[in-house]
């Protein structure tokens, strides 16, 4: 059994929870109080994006340059935002440079150092990334993780990640933990007819900080300072007992 469910089976619950009684399949009712949970579904939904950047909605992107590229990228369909500190330079085996704020990319255009330029910096501007150098080396592989906007994923589709992030039909797929969106709905729902919704926001807002905090592993906490990920880097996390002298 998938570990997610449908939007028809979610909005069922969430209407039992707030008062109404189930139908077969709400998304395509034409009662008023189930085309609002619908709307309300989609606005759960996209709200949910913004707040956590769920683990199932992370994406890998690559962009590999080529001889009359202008240094100027689109960014994927389901973009939402990037996933910081996650963007490399795999052919140098270096990180990406910036984000490079409207300052620092006017001063490097001003100061024409595209020939003293070392390692290869993005900025976002006009939905679209642009690289530093321009035009960039050529065949340079530049990686980037990101949060996906899709959180719906249309069920005939054999791909992993979502499809679309507005609702199509009932059987769509919902890639939240199917818990936390019911409440949210819940909460919607009874804020939207302005009913008492406190007990239902705490009930919310607790599932929340419980499911972002289980969403990924957490690091162990070192009140040293040291750690992370540059253990990867030193010299004594990564000098073997044996074989390293005369």
């Amino acid at each position: 059994m998938s570990r997610y469910k449908s939007v028809n089976d979610i909005l069922k619950q969430a209407a039992v929870e707030g008062g109404l009684l189930p139908i077969n399949s709400p998304v395509d009712s034409e009662e008023e109080a189930y085309i609002q949970l619908v709307g309300l579904m989609n606005g759960a939904g996209q709200e949910l994006l913004e707040l956590h950047p769920w683990q199932q909605m992370t994406r890998a992107y690559e962009i590999n340059t080529r001889d009359g590229d202008s240094g100027v990228y689109d960014l994927p369909r389901d973009f939402n935002y990037m996933i910081d500190q996650t963007g490399w330079d795999r052919k140098n085996e270096v990180p990406l440079g910036g984000p490079l704020s409207a300052q620092d990319w006017t001063y490097l255009q001003g100061r024409n150092l595209v020939s003293q330029s070392i390692y290869v910096s993005f900025r976002q501007w006009e939905g679209k990334l642009h690289l530093f150098p321009q035009p960039p080396p050529n065949d340079m592989k530049i990686t980037f993780e990101y949060s996906s906007r899709y959180w719906l994923r249309n069920p005939t589709n054999p791909e992993e990640g979502g499809t679309h992030d507005t609702i199509q039909e009932g059987s769509d797929i919902v890639l939240f933990p199917a818990l936390l969106i019911t409440r949210f709905v819940k909460l919607k729902f009874l804020q939207s007819k302005g009913f008492d919704a406190s007990a239902a926001a705490l009930e919310f807002d607790t599932l929340l900080q419980s499911q972002t905090g289980k969403d990924t592993g957490a690091p162990i906490l070192n009140a040293s300072g040291t750690g992370g990920v540059f253990r990867y880097l030193t010299p004594y996390d990564n000098t073997g007992d044996t074989n390293f002298g005369m």
